[in-house]
């Protein structure tokens, strides 16, 4: 491996100081920056928090204490300065392009050569915002999963200009990075597409939710009966699972890829309805159920009839084959564990080698009945040649 020592964390947000925390208890040198004092020090705090809380558990590690780890952390708001003897950056602020590009260049123009540049996106192109660099070669995606100390998996993506050596730093040092819930999963991913692995798989999910939802409102069907029909196969079912991520995230989400996959992610009445009357989730108190007083209490007695889990892992499957065919991933075995890595489920393809023809007519059937033709089987699934390619 490269000698990576000090790394660089731009954006001392929720993200950004939980991937500072992984990179000091790896024994990394960590400066965390963001654009002010009061910013910084909240995140420094988080850490130090963070840190004392597995200090108690026992899980810092052998001789390690919440000192002599917070030692190595620096803090700055100067993002010039920061990145002068930097090995590694990592940036985590505000999804706007502008915004990225504008840290990427102040990066470049102070950080010295052999420094790689990377984002924590998941929703912009890497190969854009390489363009505010001259070392778009050195410029890669690494998507972390939120808290990253739990969640296994971290996307390492290459930009149309990324260099191997800089993918396989970037690799390196995702793989030191330590995680309390078993071995860190790293994913390679191959191409700059929207989504990348874990979040594309599951992005056409939506689609059929956001017309299940859209049913239900016209036929009077209480969202309660929604979630029966989940009941047993998901541990929360569409209605209280939208709630707890929060109705906004679907809405940007879904809308992101209405306009860089298709427009039939364009989100329904319902979730249009809930967004611009704020109504979203848990993080307001109410959404589709009412969480003032906590996690609803939902009467799964009665099912609706009309949410089949079985058409999501179908909708999945056909993604995962899209993935494979745009040369996203190498093999579906990456895409099955970074999604059990990444989301704690199983990914498509285990039930889809048994299931695919099944799968394949449902979908046909899916797509005349919502009008949604991107959740079309396409050839790779209804011919089956996606099990050739486990790599």
């Amino acid at each position: 491996m490269a000698d990576v020592k000090n790394i660089v964390m731009i954006g001392a947000g929720l993200m950004g100081h939980n991937i500072a925390q992984v990179c000091l208890m790896a024994g990394y040198n960590v400066t965390l920056v963001d654009i002010k004092d009061e910013f910084v020090d909240k995140g420094a705090a988080m850490i130090k928090e963070g840190l004392e809380k597995l200090e108690q558990k026992g899980k810092l590690g052998e001789g390690k204490s919440v000192s002599s780890i917070m030692g190595n952390l620096k803090k700055s708001t100067d993002n010039a300065a920061a990145v002068k003897d930097a090995d590694f950056v990592i940036e985590a602020v505000i999804e706007k392009m502008d915004i990225k590009k504008q840290v990427f260049k102040t990066c470049d123009d102070n950080a010295p050569a052999h420094c790689i540049l990377a984002t924590n996106t998941s929703t912009m192109s890497i190969t854009e915002i390489a363009t505010a660099t001259s070392r778009q070669d050195k410029v890669i995606g690494m998507h972390f999963f939120n808290p990253p100390i739990l969640m296994r998996c971290i996307e390492v993506i290459s930009g149309e200009k990324s260099s191997e050596e800089s993918m396989q730093i970037g690799m390196d040092v995702a793989e030191s990075l330590p995680c309390l819930k078993g071995k860190r999963y790293v994913a390679k991913v191959l191409k700059d597409r929207p989504g990348f692995i874990v979040n594309r798989l599951n992005a056409p999910v939506q689609i059929y939710l956001s017309w299940v939802f859209d049913q239900a409102k016209e036929k009077g069907i209480p969202w309660e009966q929604i979630d029966a029909d989940a009941a047993g196969l998901m541990p929360m079912g569409p209605c209280e699972l939208s709630d707890y991520v929060g109705i906004d995230t679907m809405y940007h989400v879904m809308t992101y890829y209405s306009q860089t996959l298709s427009p039939d992610f364009k989100p329904g009445k319902v979730l249009t309805e809930m967004y611009e009357s704020n109504k979203l989730g848990r993080k307001t108190g109410q959404g589709f159920f009412d969480w003032s007083g906590g996690r609803p209490d939902i009467d799964k007695s009665k099912k609706a009839g009309l949410f089949e889990v079985e058409n999501s892992m179908a909708i999945m499957l056909n993604e995962g084959c899209r993935i494979l065919e745009e040369g996203v991933a190498s093999g579906y075995k990456i895409i099955d564990d970074a999604n059990m890595a990444g989301m704690n489920t199983p990914g498509p393809f285990g039930a889809g080698k048994k299931n695919y023809e099944k799968w394949s007519k449902m979908l046909e059937e899916l797509a005349d009945k919502t009008g949604k033709d991107y959740l079309r089987p396409i050839d790779l699934m209804k011919s089956g040649g996606f099990s050739k390619m486990r790599k």
